[in-house]
């Protein structure tokens, strides 16, 4: 470990139990990184991994007092939707009787205020920053959050210069507008906070966001803010103005760029698909591309991700084209980039894992295997005496046709759309499974997306394009004896 953690004393923290000083069994707790009002926040070594990890400590009595329990149960909704490489990611959330805890990502590069708090910033290294920025945010809008307190300090950076958009606390979704579609709270930090804001007559949250980054880019070339004024009232009234001046070291593009930023009319404002247009931003950007499995966020640009027998599909991508997806769920899966080898058909299939009368069980609900091969609202399993291969390239035809991509580790098969959403593209997962030598369970369910596109896409193309290879057992005879 290249941090040593100073474990705290024995009588600092009641939560410690009869497990040796560790936290819930698990974690060794060390220095304090963060409090708030309602939350600390430590680093924290877990014992299995041996990995840092941050885990936030909040106080039910107060949370209760305070009446934040909605508010908690969103932000981890919120933490579970946004999963995305440049977003601190929450691992997990568990509770005793007196506290619940968020273990997150340890980010160990710290805020990126502090690296402007020295002065500004290179171009490349403040548009890089930027970008990644852009891209943790964008992301987020797609799936209807909207974090209305971005600024330098809930901006960490990793071992990697990466950066990770941290503290959803104030986030809010698209659920929570009211009916003229705009939100109503007054939130943010008064040096970021956009001019609508202050009219306290509603704002978009996606317009707001754009203003924060505004001010973020600003702050990153300038080392200083484009607004600011010891007198709070007097701020806020340069930002209702929207007056700033650019130092003379910004280049034209840039100053073009903030001005569209910084516009205090909402409508007329600079969106975040223009802001990925604009020359100044484009400058050696890459989109960000990965994908999550196993509750683990991998990068596609890491071959080390990436086992011999994955075979990845693209069908005609755009260049430069995003695919990314999240859901609410841990299940979210993000597309792979556009490489396709023909040789993929050459390589022997591995076996399907085989069933155990357990695993039939489990299948059904109680010992009732009547319904083993029937549908539930987000799942279908089917009986098939196809051979594997058949199966798989049935799928890929399948997928090819309404434009999917499709991703194949040995015989689980994911299918993923790039239609972007509330909750993300669609994404279904299929499994295969050995029944016997000569038969096969299929099972096919929904891991991110939303619920109606996946009943509408079973409908008209999977049902439809897997029907054949549906194995129907005869019906049984039932026979009846007289007994004299």
């Amino acid at each position: 470990m290249e941090e040593a953690i100073t474990m705290m004393p024995s009588g600092h923290d009641k939560r410690r139990k009869k497990d040796g000083g560790l936290l819930l069994g698990r974690f060794e707790v060390g220095k304090l990184l963060g409090a708030g009002t309602f939350a600390k926040v430590y680093v924290a070594r877990d014992v299995r991994t041996d990995e840092l990890v941050a885990i936030k400590a909040l106080d039910k009595e107060s949370i209760l007092k305070s009446g934040l329990v909605a508010h908690i149960k969103r932000e981890i909704a919120i933490l579970r939707r946004v999963r995305h490489p440049y977003i601190v990611q929450l691992f997990e959330v568990m509770a005793t009787k007196t506290k619940i805890y968020f273990v997150m990502e340890y980010v160990r590069g710290g805020e990126l205020f502090s690296r402007v708090s020295k002065g500004r910033l290179l171009e490349d290294t403040a548009r890089r920053y930027f970008q990644q920025l852009i891209s943790a945010v964008a992301f987020c809008h797609a799936r209807g959050v909207f974090h209305r307190d971005l600024k330098p300090e809930n901006l960490l950076v990793d071992d990697h210069g990466d950066l990770k958009v941290s503290d959803f606390g104030l986030s809010a979704v698209a659920e929570q507008m009211r009916g003229d579609g705009l939100f109503h709270t007054f939130c943010g930090t008064p040096a970021y906070v956009a001019p609508e804001v202050l009219s306290r007559r509603g704002y978009d949250g996606a317009k707001i966001d754009v203003w924060s980054c505004g001010v973020i880019l600003f702050v990153l070339m300038a080392g200083y803010l484009p607004f600011h004024d010891r007198s709070i009232v007097a701020m806020y009234r340069k930002i209702y103005k929207g007056v700033f001046r650019c130092p003379r070291w910004f280049s034209q593009d840039l100053v073009h760029l903030l001005h569209r930023l910084l516009d205090v009319n909402p409508q007329t404002r600079i969106t975040i698909p223009e802001i990925m247009e604009n020359p100044w931003f484009r400058k050696g950007f890459r989109h960000v591309r990965f994908y999550i499995e196993d509750n683990q966020l991998h990068s596609i640009d890491d071959p080390q991700d990436y086992p011999e027998d994955d075979q990845l599909q693209n069908n005609e991508p755009k260049p430069d084209e995003t695919y990314e997806s999240g859901s609410e769920s841990d299940c979210s899966v993000a597309s792979c980039p556009p490489t396709f080898s023909d040789e993929q058909h050459h390589h022997p299939l591995p076996r399907p894992p085989s069933l155990t009368a357990f695993d039939i069980i489990s299948f059904s609900r109680g010992f009732d295997l009547s319904g083993l091969f029937e549908e539930t609202e987000e799942m279908t399993r089917f009986l098939s005496k196809e051979p594997v291969s058949q199966i798989i390239s049935k799928l890929e035809e399948i997928a090819k046709v309404v434009s999917f991509k499709v991703r194949r580790k040995d015989c689980r098969i994911s299918l993923e759309g790039t239609r972007e959403g509330e909750k993300g593209p669609l994404t279904i997962g299929v499994e295969i499974y050995e029944l016997t030598p000569s038969m096969v369970v299929v099972e096919v369910k929904k891991k991110a997306g939303d619920g109606q596109e996946y009943e509408e896409f079973c409908i008209k193309e999977l049902k439809p394009g897997l029907q054949h290879l549906v194995y129907e057992s005869p019906p049984v005879i039932k026979t009846t004896s007289n007994m004299s």
